[in-house]
């Protein structure tokens, strides 16, 4: 089973007719997922791979029966599309695009909050359920389909926990970015809430990073969880006050270091691995306890 991106899911990828959208939508078809529409102001009419493309998303919704939908639009123009989209009534938004101002994300995060929607991102690698279809930019061989849920800050470094996880035997039941900049939509309770409910998810592994303290506000939820839950926090050899890769990832005043987010992990129950390597051996242990 997967949880946000399912059977039911019929996307439309607002930005389709853009250089990086034209190909992300036929890798995205190619991977199996249902791409029903695509948005482009002004190019209502044409077709992307075979997809239709309307003017807005109120007429994807009304003719294509969508209930999702992913970003590949400038990053001026993001708090803009996410915001028609949840207007039109789109349940899962996926916000790919980087460099989306703070108080932008700020507007979206709430708007999202407040109509009940899942905002993923900005700056995410997407969604993936194996066997079911992708929305973002993640390589679709890199997963296989399995019963491990993934949160993650990083797109690579979740990559590549799959490709363990893989080799050792699991795959993934769905892997989602909740994206790398200081404001993003989701916090990682709400998602092991629904990783918690699905009954065909087993383990939930959260590939964390330095900065912020999305991983430490998560432990208190993870301390009541049925589910065993590994970790993974980057960084670890992080100066202070250098940013490192993502705009979330830096270290303030003392504030969000690895071992801030270990101490707390650990002390919820969750098992942290000191390399990517060691989760699988890691999740072993707790499948089998």
């Amino acid at each position: 089973m997967s949880i946000l991106l399912t059977n039911e899911t019929r996307a439309i990828v607002q930005g389709a007719t853009g250089r990086i959208g034209q190909v992300q939508v036929r890798w995205m078809l190619e991977y199996g997922t249902r791409i029903v529409a695509g948005v482009t102001p002004g190019q209502g009419g044409a077709t992307v791979h075979g997809v239709p493309v309307y003017d807005n998303v109120v007429e994807a919704v009304e003719k294509e029966g969508a209930n999702a939908t992913v970003l590949f639009v400038p990053a001026p123009y993001t708090k803009d599309a996410v915001l028609e989209a949840i207007a039109a009534g789109i349940r899962l938004i996926v916000a790919v695009p980087e460099h989306v101002p703070v108080h932008d994300a700020m507007a979206m995060r709430r708007a999202a909050r407040e109509a009940g929607v899942w905002l993923l991102g900005p700056n995410t690698p997407g969604i993936i359920s194996p066997g079911i279809g992708k929305l973002g930019i993640m390589p679709g061989n890199m997963f296989r389909r399995g019963r491990i849920g993934i949160i993650s800050r990083s797109g690579t470094l979740s990559y590549e926990v799959a490709g363990y996880l893989n080799e050792a035997g699991y795959g993934e039941s769905t892997l989602i970015g909740i994206g790398g900049d200081p404001v993003i939509g989701p916090d990682i309770p709400d998602i092991l809430a629904e990783f918690e409910k699905d009954p065909e998810t087993e383990a939930v592994v959260i590939v964390g990073e330095i900065g912020g303290s999305a991983e430490e506000e998560a432990a208190p939820f993870i301390a009541r969880m049925q589910k065993p839950v590994v970790a993974y926090i980057a960084g670890r050899s992080a100066p202070p006050g250098r940013r490192m890769g993502h705009a979330g990832a830096i270290i303030r005043e003392g504030q969000g270091t690895v071992a801030d987010k270990t101490r707390a992990l650990s002390e919820a129950g969750a098992r942290v691995a000191k390399s990517i390597a060691q989760v699988p051996c890691l999740l072993r242990d707790v499948l089998k306890a």
